[in-house]
């Protein structure tokens, strides 16, 4: 269990897909070759099946298409919430760059040094995100700085260091019995993959449907935040009191974002959660 709540934190999630530029310098495929013919060999050489014909691939063949977080912040009127998403506008090419999105992300962590909470995050999405960032040449110094003792400030990179809190280490054992995000979530009465799945993403991207990429990736990261609150509650960072107040904060904060056209797909998120609440009695 973690020791501590940061006076920020990002609860955050990643989304990618198989990077067909990687696939053609891997293969040696010529640029006209399209995208989906290039990920069919990716998926063929990670070893595709009838049964599974889209393998999880190398990270570092794939590319981020999107980056959200919820992020709190300790104020000295309460804590205060906040919903961040990449791109900010799907639609727009120069803002969907890969380069954008890991350099917008991962220097905004630089500069803020937030706690990151996340599920796999330490194996996964922190793992691409410095992957990918090394291969498109981003520079990430404050993320990248180190202290000279643990004591003295935030590391990303230390095993034994609260500046990275994954949920899925405080849970996880050997072999097949460790639980999915979605189930954690799920029978907790919080809402998990209830409209896509991580697999179902570079459909998303094929069929251009970007913008439905970015609220999948939000839904996720709403779910890791209501996660990481029943993990509060449950260390005792928390009394009963404390943590309905701070789920009352995330419901405000998504109402108040679904008066926006741009996240009132948030409506949905709401909607489940209210139906697992009644369901499950929480």
């Amino acid at each position: 269990m973690f020791k501590t709540i940061g006076k920020q934190v990002w609860a955050f999630d990643c989304e990618w897909i198989p990077d067909a530029n990687a696939g053609r310098l891997l293969f040696n495929l010529g640029s006209a070759v399209p995208d989906m013919e290039v990920w069919k060999a990716m998926w063929a050489a990670g070893g595709a099946t009838e049964e599974d014909p889209t393998p999880f691939l190398k990270m570092i063949q794939c590319r981020v298409v999107s980056i959200a977080a919820v992020i709190r912040k300790n104020t000295p009127d309460g804590a205060k919430l906040n919903l961040l998403w990449l791109p900010k506008t799907p639609e727009d090419p120069v803002l969907r760059d890969e380069k954008e999105i890991i350099g917008r992300f991962l220097n905004a962590v630089g500069k803020n040094q937030p706690q990151l909470v996340g599920f796999n995050s330490k194996n996964s999405d922190i793992k691409i995100l410095t992957q990918r960032a090394i291969v498109n040449g981003i520079p990430c110094v404050d993320f990248c700085r180190r202290p000279d003792k643990p004591w003295e400030g935030v590391d990303y990179f230390a095993r034994d260091n609260e500046a990275h809190i994954d949920l899925m280490d405080i849970v996880s054992v050997y072999g097949k019995g460790n639980p999915s995000l979605n189930e954690l979530a799920l029978f907790s009465g919080i809402p998990g993959k209830f409209e896509a799945h991580g697999e179902d993403v570079w459909q998303m991207w094929a069929e251009g449907d970007f913008r439905k990429i970015v609220e999948y990736n939000c839904f996720d990261a709403l779910t890791t935040y209501l996660v990481w609150l029943r993990f509060c509650y449950f260390g005792g960072k928390m009394t009963k009191d404390e943590y309905a107040e701070e789920q009352d904060n995330l419901r405000d904060l998504l109402l108040e974002l679904c008066e926006a056209p741009e996240t009132a797909f948030l409506e949905r998120y709401l909607e489940e959660w209210d139906r697992l609440q009644t369901l499950t009695g929480h």
